[in-house]
């Protein structure tokens, strides 16, 4: 399993001259991934199952209802999400996609975008007799942590959190059922959906609210169809009852969530200090510490990345505290240990042409690139 309406909405499609006479005879074709759930599929099986065929082709439908047209549905898998969009709602295979992350800069000026409609991101799930309601109380817990950065740099922050990467969150939740782990921090959609379906409603799973920690999502279109895409826009308010009641149908974690501060870097003074605790140097002369004024602005700016990317593996700055207490780190190691022989700018390296430029090695596992808001996490590679 896999980088996501209401009264009104029938008034609005029956008002006469509601609906452009160049649309009404033609159905409204949606871009849908087939295996996908919660947000869709085409598995009658896995339809029957889940008692929809997923969230994002019902907000399609009732979209479509409310322009007074029929909906289709154009199945293509969304491994590499940008590159999905390319060849489909780019090459008029598709009139929209349901659940695109909308940012400004997504695909350039070749997208245009509806407001945002719904709000997902990563949630927590805990037992209901032991929740989480603060960041402190993940302190002294076993906590499967989806393979991100936002989430695994705000663990790694946390000496007391004992954290357990996985690959997706259905791992995650695995894991917490199987209590190997005391709490999971992953991917809302997926959690909610596999508390819900495999393991009704075991668990208390609710939004974290924090910097990367929720996006908005809205449907996108081609620029060439930005009239079609102003319709759409304008039909969404009514449709808004409609879609909050979908998403409390497919276990979508809403309201109120946990408040949880940012994940910083760990300042130069204490990760030399943990550099040195861990191993010195091998010609600690001809290789001094890294200064932070011998820094360049594009290492500075690869430094930032490489913290909020890689250091739950590596460490922040490349320190690590050992495998004891770093478990990850023996899994993906650097073949060169920290600050030794490394060049000046590798942090920018690492950010520009990846790990592997600097002897990191490749998990040898495929995933999948979904950048849209998927089943697994915005940025992941396929992930949903």
């Amino acid at each position: 399993m896999r980088l996501a309406f209401s009264a009104a909405l029938v008034l609005g499609a029956a008002l006469p001259g509601a609906v452009p006479g160049s649309y009404a005879a033609s159905p409204l074709r949606m871009c849908a991934d087939p295996d996908n759930l919660p947000f869709s599929t085409a598995a009658a099986a896995a339809a029957g199952q889940a008692g929809t065929p997923g969230l994002y082709v019902e907000i399609g439908q009732a979209v479509a209802g409310a322009l007074g047209r029929p909906m289709e549905t154009v199945r293509s898998l969304s491994y590499f999400g940008k590159r999905n969009l390319r060849t489909t709602l780019l090459a008029d295979q598709c009139d929209f996609a349901v659940g695109l992350p909308a940012v400004d800069d997504f695909m350039g000026l070749a997208v245009v975008f509806t407001r945002p409609f719904i709000s997902v991101g990563y949630a927590i799930a805990a037992p209901w007799d032991r929740p989480v309601a603060k960041l402190g109380d993940f302190d002294g817990k076993r906590v499967a942590v989806q393979f991100n950065p936002s989430p695994q740099s705000l663990l790694a922050t946390r000496p007391a959190v004992t954290s357990v990467t996985v690959m997706d969150p259905d791992e995650g939740m695995r894991l917490l059922a199987d209590r190997k782990v005391d709490a999971a921090f992953v991917w809302g959609p997926s959690a909610g959906y596999d508390n819900r379906i495999s393991l009704h409603d075991g668990f208390r799973v609710v939004s974290a609210d924090g910097a990367q920690m929720r996006f908005g999502a809205a449907s996108g279109f081609s620029r060439k169809n930005a009239a079609l895409r102003d319709e759409v826009d304008a039909a969404l308010p009514a449709l808004a009852d409609r879609i909050a009641a979908l998403a409390e149908k497919h276990a979508l974690p809403t309201g109120p969530g946990i408040q949880l501060a940012a994940a910083s870097p760990a300042p130069a003074a204490s990760a030399q200090q943990a550099a040195a605790e861990v191993a010195q140097p091998v010609n600690a002369e001809a290789t001094p510490p890294l200064a932070a004024e011998a820094v360049h602005v594009g290492a500075a700016e690869g430094r930032s990345l490489f913290n909020q990317t890689c250091s739950h593996c590596h460490g922040p700055d490349e320190v690590q505290s050992g495998a004891a207490d770093q478990p990850a780190a023996a899994a993906a190691p650097l073949r060169r240990r920290p600050r030794e022989r490394l060049p000046h700018d590798r942090h920018e390296r690492a950010a520009e042409q990846g790990g592997a430029n600097l002897g990191q090695r490749d998990p040898g596992r495929r995933h999948r690139q979904d950048l849209r808001l998927p089943r697994h996490g915005p940025g992941t590679v396929r992930v949903a």
